[in-house]
């Protein structure tokens, strides 16, 4: 299948199973593998050499029938050859389902185990762009509302470009924001990659004051029929300015016209987690409305268990090191 017969099949397919991403990820030295599983499935997979351990990745995938436990058996015995062909210790997936009971059950009865660590937004908020625009304002919380409005008021301006001179500024501005909210930023390579591969649909977003001064910026890369806000900073104007709030705005405006059907704000805390490294963006993203969603966590299909022991070691230190 190509990408445009499998955004048909699979609608819930995002940017993580594309090409483009197929093509940043080689541009950064990684080894990717497309496996179109007689027609009945799909996905890109990444070979990953950690320190830890090699490791093969299949982001948001891979992109089957998972209601279908013959077609899911057959897919992960492929994969597992892939794997073992490829010399990995173990394969990282994250499957684009809802973590439902029953899809947690199948994944434990089709042999994989529960990840330490994530892989792609499990938790986020998904806004339905199909809806008017005013609709789209009527969903959101009145403070989120209210704000939007004030940054009108405030002759708050956003624009958008891909250019490699504004993708660097949005780098340097991840690092100061990193510096402050105490995380580790985006790798600037990465960075520029991503705009090679995916060209004009990842743009950095910007939003500034009537005099030019910058307040947030935010990476949004679309494709398929999702819309994604994949990364983000700010300047210390945006604790008092709603530059985020202008900002978002008018990407949802934007990939309303464009012909996506779905935002996703990628990324919240789960509920009650209140240390979580997202626990602080989750009130501004929830507040845009739309729906919260939970896909199943990431889960592991282990090859070699000596080690896959060593990795679980190591990443759940890291894990509770970063608060995730």
């Amino acid at each position: 299948m190509n990408w445009t017969e499998v955004i048909k099949k699979f609608p819930e397919a995002n940017f993580l199973q594309s090409p483009d991403y197929a093509r940043m990820n080689e541009l950064i030295g990684a080894k990717t593998i497309t496996e179109d599983f007689n027609g009945d499935g799909y996905a890109l997979m990444i070979v990953r050499d950690a320190k830890r351990g090699r490791y093969l990745e299949i982001p948001c995938g891979p992109l089957i029938d998972w209601g279908n436990k013959k077609l899911a058996k057959q897919t992960l015995a492929k994969i597992r050859d892939i794997a073992q062909r490829e010399k990995c210790v173990f394969v990282r997936m994250r499957p684009q389902i809802y973590a439902t009971a029953k899809n947690l059950k199948l994944l434990e009865e089709l042999g994989l185990k529960k990840s330490p660590m994530h892989l792609a937004a499990e938790h986020t908020v998904m806004i339905d762009l199909t809806k008017s625009e005013d609709e789209l304002l009527a969903e959101m919380r009145r403070q989120t509302r209210y704000e939007v409005r004030r940054a009108e008021k405030l002759g708050i301006k956003v624009s958008c470009d891909n250019s490699e001179e504004l993708f660097k500024e949005f780098h340097n501005v991840q690092v100061e924001t990193a510096k402050r909210q105490n995380f580790v930023p985006p790798n600037q390579d990465i960075l520029m990659a991503e705009r090679e591969a995916f060209g004009e649909q990842a743009k950095i977003y910007v939003a500034e004051t009537k005099d030019g001064e910058k307040i947030a910026y935010g990476l949004i890369i679309s494709d398929g029929k999702e819309g994604d806000y994949y990364e983000a900073a700010s300047t210390l104007l945006n604790r008092k300015l709603p530059g985020a709030y202008a900002l978002l705005w008018r990407a949802m405006k934007d990939l309303k016209k464009e012909g996506y059907e779905r935002f996703n704000l990628w990324g919240i805390a789960p509920a009650g987690q209140t240390n979580h490294r997202y626990a602080g963006v989750t009130t501004f993203k929830t507040g845009f409305g739309g729906e919260i969603i939970e896909f199943v966590p990431a889960h592991d299909l282990v090859i070699s268990k000596i080690g896959y022991m060593k990795d679980l070691i190591v990443e759940t230190a890291r894990k509770k090191r970063r608060h995730l």
